[in-house]
């Protein structure tokens, strides 16, 4: 038997099947359509096109594994979080969706903070509102969309979209909830608090459970369209961080994972909430029961490299992008690059926010700005790291995923920036591995999710600082760091068009 992960990523939806061992047995992804970007700061993807992505994705893991739906014994889903997703009367989607890296909503995020008060936010669910969270965009659509906004009847989350079209129930977990802004962190529950202040009533959202529990079985119209079973179980699943978090064995403390995806991560677990006062970091509940985890984002991690390829050299390999990066000496030669480009959440926690090259001169070489690239995206899950340890949070290593994680050059950066052993996991497949592992904990009787996560973990390629190349960065990281405070001002009074 096998059990099947479906993560909907911002690129596209992977579908993953492990055996009852926890082995990874085939994958395939299939692509989404590229996000819409209108307006600057502004991102929309269109629900639909996860549904086709997931189905597509299903069956063509099935078909990679030559086996048919029903030696799927249960499925988990992980997906992009904080997306808005609002659904009608007869449950239609009534727009786009407003995506987790869409920034358009600081006055919402301001209204919160006028109507509600800051430290009542913080206090009530363990984080401050930000433009990445779906309550600020559900209240966008209030203000900007009203006639839209008054045939809301439902509001999901991108991977519990794509549940409901699987089962037809509307769910979603106590890790994905985490992250709307109208979640209980420490009670695991709605909150009450928050609802009431701003006047939404609860009935919008759906259910929450834990990560491993059963929510629904595959519908036959589902089963149609997927090659899955009619009457598979599926578990609630996690957002995509707190599923990497499963899938790259974070379920203890002093060890953090740094995910290298379209964002930059850094998860840490916790078996107690404890929050950062000035909401610089997020702090959830974990896909482990009873547990929770503080995680920093950098919002264009992997989307910065990919922005220099397709914008400056169109085609190009990363791998040839690398190898060029390979010849500039560490630090660039003083060049910076800032990755602010959707705005940044830790530490900045400003959607105006810019990105942009600091220290460019006639000099430079195109390899000294792809290095650039790399070493900013690093300095600043540095300073995700930097925030977690100093809520007291003890990291003692590293374990790094995502696509950019593929580099054995990028990896070896962070790991110099870092300052601590970094270990790449056998198969590095994070979301999707720790979706499908929910579903062999919920419906396989092979144990907690914590047993079924440790057995699956598997270290691969290890890297350690070079304690050179670390103080050269440490001095680096110092300068980086100096360079947003003096931006702040110009950033705002550049931020027209927001919306």
């Amino acid at each position: 038997m096998f059990w099947m992960g479906v993560d909907v990523g911002t690129g596209g939806t992977r579908a993953l099947l492990v055996d009852a061992d926890a082995r990874v047995r085939a994958a395939f992804t299939s692509p989404h359509a590229d996000m819409r970007m209108e307006r600057p700061g502004w991102a929309e993807q269109d629900p639909a096109d996860w549904w086709d992505a997931a189905t597509a994705a299903v069956r063509g893991v099935l078909a990679r594994a030559e086996t048919t739906g029903e030696s799927v014994a249960g499925v988990g889903l992980s997906g992009q979080m904080h997306g808005l997703v609002v659904l009608d009367d007869a449950d239609r989607v009534i727009r786009p969706s407003l995506i987790w890296c869409d920034q358009r909503s600081q006055a919402q995020v301001d209204a919160v903070d006028a109507a509600v008060g800051r430290e009542n936010v913080v206090a009530w669910t363990a984080n401050p509102p930000l433009t990445g969270f779906t309550l600020p965009k559900l209240l966008w659509v209030r203000d900007h969309e009203p006639d839209r906004f008054r045939r809301v009847r439902r509001v999901l989350l991108p991977k519990d979209y794509v549940r409901f079209r699987l089962t037809g129930e509307r769910a979603s977990d106590v890790s994905d909830a985490s992250g709307t802004g109208l979640f209980d962190v420490a009670g695991r529950t709605w909150s009450d608090r928050m609802l009431d202040a701003l006047d939404l009533d609860v009935s919008l959202l759906p259910r929450v459970v834990e990560s491993d529990a059963v929510t629904g079985q595959v519908t036959n119209p589902a089963a149609e369209a997927t090659g899955l079973s009619p009457g598979t179980p599926v578990v609630g699943g996690a957002g995509d961080q707190a599923a990497g978090g499963i899938g790259n064995g974070i379920v203890d403390a002093g060890v953090a994972s740094c995910t290298l995806g379209t964002s930059g991560v850094v998860f840490v677990h916790m078996d107690a909430p404890a929050y950062d006062p000035g909401g610089r970091v997020h702090t959830f509940c974990h896909a482990v029961p009873g547990a929770w985890h503080v995680m920093g984002v950098t919002q264009a991690a992997g989307l910065s490299l990919r922005w220099f390829r397709d914008t400056l050299v169109p085609g190009a390999a990363y791998a040839d992008l690398m190898s060029e990066a390979e010849r500039a000496d560490p630090g660039s030669g003083g060049l910076y690059w800032l990755p602010y480009l959707m705005g940044e959440r830790t530490p900045h926690l400003d959607a105006s926010a810019r990105g942009g090259w600091i220290g460019m001169s006639a000099r430079h070489t195109r390899a000294d700005m792809i290095r650039s690239v790399l070493e900013g995206v690093a300095y600043s899950q540095k300073d995700c790291l930097d925030v977690i340890e100093g809520m007291g949070v003890d990291v003692g290593a590293v374990r790094i995923s995502g696509g950019g994680a593929r580099s054995p050059f990028w990896r070896q950066v962070v790991t110099d920036v870092l300052g601590k052993p970094v270990a790449m996991l056998e198969g590095e497949e994070g979301a999707a591995l720790g979706a499908a592992l929910l579903a062999l904990a919920g419906t396989g009787g092979a144990g907690t999710v914590s047993e079924v996560a440790g057995r699956a973990v598997r270290e691969a390629a290890a890297h350690a600082p070079d304690e050179t190349r670390h103080a050269l960065y440490r001095r680096g990281h110092a300068a980086y760091g100096s360079l947003y405070p003096a931006l702040r001002e110009f950033y705002r009074s550049a931020a027209g068009g927001m919306g």
